[in-house]
């Protein structure tokens, strides 16, 4: 006699207090975001010998840089003599060496200790042991991803696999040609919420219908309810009077080349966790990329990259970055409104999700797994 098995509707969520709780922050910062490849910044804002940008990863400042060879460095953004933090801005140019503010200590684009007061004076220091403390670092789909990790998880299981996951097979990004397009726009959002928030919409589709008219309208799959990563493998297709990915439906851009015939006219989304969301349509790859802050706060900063054709052409691309953009503020405003009842006593023991939702417990799982003891409330 066999028996059937069934899946229950409702499953539960995370905690209430998982969103809200310092210590729970603390512990992400600690054993997720510092502990795993994060996506920091484009290659080619890095545009030249001396070009640096500072990110916040967990609670460390990284300073990523290109050196006089080309080559990209990352870096603890910290003076090794007295801790001062050696890049206060954002981004910046160094013209020779990044020079501490405080005592002067000095090194070249590679970390090395190359000057300082009565340095030579110190025979005993090495330079090589006394320069920046460096960061491990990989270039991947044109973007720097670093790990503060001493001994990194593989990047081909951890950040690759989860391409490979998603859409059946690593090589299914490949004719995208993401590390090879361009910037044609970028937009920073600040969202009030927490980062596992975010994730969570950008997981599913059952809010679509709601909240996403514009987006319902190009991929009418999605008014259903079934987000694209329900499926492996799957792209979501075009409404048959749909012309390109833009906010009207009207006509796009160049495709991309080297994409198959069964990726044109399709949406594919790809989670990376922790941070990143790549967004594959025809004729250009949107990348999300997360810098949570606080656990009420997070910066995202979304990149809309096309052939460098298009850009350099000044090719109007207002209309395929509206559409997103839309989607961006809706899912935002939608978090910004979650963020609130995470402390409420309704909520202490969470919420439900709905059979559409079901994978999303997948990553309720990683998360605790991660974090483990930190998630229990005393």
């Amino acid at each position: 006699m066999s028996v059937e098995v069934t899946t229950p509707s409702l499953i539960p969520t995370l905690p209430g207090h998982t969103y809200v709780d310092a210590a729970v922050f603390a512990a992400e910062q600690e054993q997720i975001f510092e502990q795993m490849w994060f996506c920091a910044v484009r290659s080619s804002d890095l545009d030249k010998p001396g070009a640096w940008r500072t990110v916040q990863v967990g609670r460390e400042s990284v300073l990523i840089s290109r050196n006089r060879k080309g080559g990209v460095r990352a870096f603890y953004n910290v003076c090794r003599h007295r801790g001062v933090r050696l890049c206060m801005e954002e981004q910046g140019e160094a013209k020779r060496s990044f020079q501490c503010p405080y005592h002067a200590w000095t090194y070249d684009f590679d970390g090395k200790l190359i000057a300082a007061p009565n340095l030579t004076k110190m025979p005993d220091i090495d330079r090589d042991d006394y320069g920046l403390a460096k960061v491990h670092l990989r270039e991947y789909l044109g973007y720097v991803w670093v790990c503060l990790a001493d001994e990194p998880p593989s990047f081909e299981e951890d950040v690759m696999g989860a391409i490979e996951e998603r859409l059946g097979d690593a090589r299914a990004i490949e004719g995208y040609d993401v590390a090879n397009l361009s910037v044609g726009r970028r937009i920073r959002y600040e969202v009030k919420a927490n980062w596992k928030l975010i994730i969570e919409n950008f997981m599913e589709c059952y809010h679509c219908a709601t909240i996403h008219p514009e987006l319902t309208e190009v991929l009418p799959e999605f008014a259903d309810g079934l987000a694209a990563q329900y499926f492996v493998g799957h792209g979501a297709d075009f409404g048959g009077d749909i012309k390109g990915f833009t906010v009207d439906g009207s006509e796009g851009l160049e495709r991309i080349p080297g994409i198959d015939e069964d990726q044109d006219r399709r949406y594919y989304a790809i989670t990376i966790n922790p941070t990143v969301f790549v967004n594959l349509v025809p004729d250009h790859v949107i990348i999300h990329r997360m810098f949570p802050l606080a656990a009420d706060y997070t910066v995202v900063e979304c990149d809309w990259l096309y052939l460098p054709s298009v850009v350099e052409s000044g090719t109007d691309v207002s209309a395929s970055v509206e559409l997103f953009h839309r989607v961006n503020q809706q899912d935002f405003d939608a978090c910004e409104r979650c963020q609130p009842a995470m402390s409420s006593r309704v909520y202490a023991n969470g919420g439900v999700l709905v059979p559409s939702e079901h994978h999303i417990s997948a990553f309720h799982e990683w998360v605790q797994a991660r974090v483990g003891d930190a998630m229990l409330r005393t």
